[in-house]
């Protein structure tokens, strides 16, 4: 009866494989820290996107002003979350007598957002009527445009916002029409 013999691998063997995974990891380490900042900024750019256009669609629905602001206290940080709301009392707030739609955490480390509207100083929002049209929180008739440009590691999403209040996602390495604020040093 003949046995088999098993063999397994050697203290040398094993040295040489862990060798060569750790160069091919740091190797590939850059490129994998560009390929998870550019999905966070890609996450991060369509959750504010699809916070605005639920901004909207609640506006349309209630037939009313809503309002899409930063969280933080400031209300000029939109990389530390931000709320949906239907501010009632006016005191561009979220309060006890507001009606709170939709509130997002804060953004992935590294992430920072430049805000250009019409009206750009703080408190920053983006506010939509009753008819689906981009307007200022004091008047439903005064129309408000404007770009939020988001920035993580080398890349750069614009979330634009044109005069009736429609809004789209672009990248200015390949779309046209897709200017904004620099990246920050």
């Amino acid at each position: 009866m003949r046995r088999m013999r098993h063999h397994g691998a050697t203290l040398a063997e094993l040295v040489v494989v862990l060798g060569i995974a750790a160069v091919a990891l740091s190797v590939a380490a850059p490129d994998l820290h560009a390929l998870v900042s550019a999905q966070q900024l890609r996450t991060a750019s369509s959750e504010l996107l699809g916070a605005i256009a639920h901004t909207r669609a609640q506006a349309i629905a209630r037939g009313e002003r809503v309002k899409l602001m930063p969280a933080e206290p400031g209300r000029a940080d939109w990389t530390r979350g931000w709320t949906v709301f239907v501010d009632r009392d006016g005191d561009r707030v979220p309060g006890p007598g507001d009606e709170v739609l939709a509130v997002h955490g804060p953004l992935p480390d590294g992430v920072r957002i430049d805000f250009s509207f019409t009206q750009s100083a703080p408190p920053q929002y983006i506010a939509y009527n009753g008819a689906g049209r981009s307007c200022s929180d004091t008047s439903s008739n005064a129309s408000r445009l404007g770009t939020l440009s988001l920035f993580h590691g080398a890349g750069i999403r614009r979330i634009k916002i044109n005069m009736l209040g429609r809004v789209r996602l672009c990248n200015p390495a390949r779309d046209e029409g897709c200017d904004g604020a620099e990246a920050p040093p």
